[in-house]
């Protein structure tokens, strides 16, 4: 029998569902960092990150006679943690922080040029088209243009304060309108990266 270690994914489910906890082991260490990782990129909760991991890995575990696993182990993984996350910030106290790093990490880039990233940035801009037009260019100025607090004060000649303002007013009326269901489809594709 090969080395359990260099067992592809198939074989270790196999082993897995015959009660075989090295088999669990060895899935743990092969893919926990990446998943810690892929958490943590959106959490920014060290703990938050650990515990959905482990709730996976147990459940995983106590689930094992009945996996199936159509796909691939990865892609298992990886979804289980994409909904952990998404439980996470659905219930978790950093809801809003998630959310608004969420829309600024959509505006960059590194993220531009799939069709999933521009229907998720029209959906942003229905919403932004919708506000005030202080509100909306001080958005603008901050999303797209990527200037500072005090560089949007100085270009607009109102206070940083105001500034601020502006922009807790655009990202409340992004939460209260995209909704869980625009979370979950930016964890997807912020996920998949």
């Amino acid at each position: 029998m090969p080395d359990k270690i260099l067992m592809s994914d198939v074989q270790l489910i196999g082993l897995l569902k015959a009660d075989d906890e090295a088999a669990l082991t060895i899935i743990y260490k092969r893919y926990w960092a990446s998943l810690f990782s892929a958490a943590y990129n959106i959490l920014k909760d060290r703990q938050a990150c650990e515990d959905i991991i482990q709730e996976l890995f147990i459940k995983l575990w106590d689930c094992r006679a009945e996996v199936e696993i159509s796909v691939s182990l990865k892609a298992y993984l990886y979804a289980s943690v994409r909904y952990g996350v998404y439980r996470q910030i659905k219930t978790g106290s950093v809801r809003s922080e998630i959310f608004d790093d969420l829309i600024e990490r959509l505006h960059t880039p590194t993220t531009h040029g799939s069709i999933e990233h521009k229907e998720l940035l029209l959906q942003i801009n229905r919403v932004i088209d919708t506000l005030p037009d202080k509100c909306r260019e001080v958005y603008k100025l901050s999303r797209e243009e990527c200037l500072s607090h005090k560089q949007i004060a100085m270009q607009l000649n109102i206070s940083t304060k105001t500034v601020e303002n502006h922009l807790t007013k655009a990202l409340r009326e992004l939460r209260g309108s995209l909704g869980a269901a625009f979370i979950m489809e930016a964890l997807m594709f912020l996920l998949d990266k």
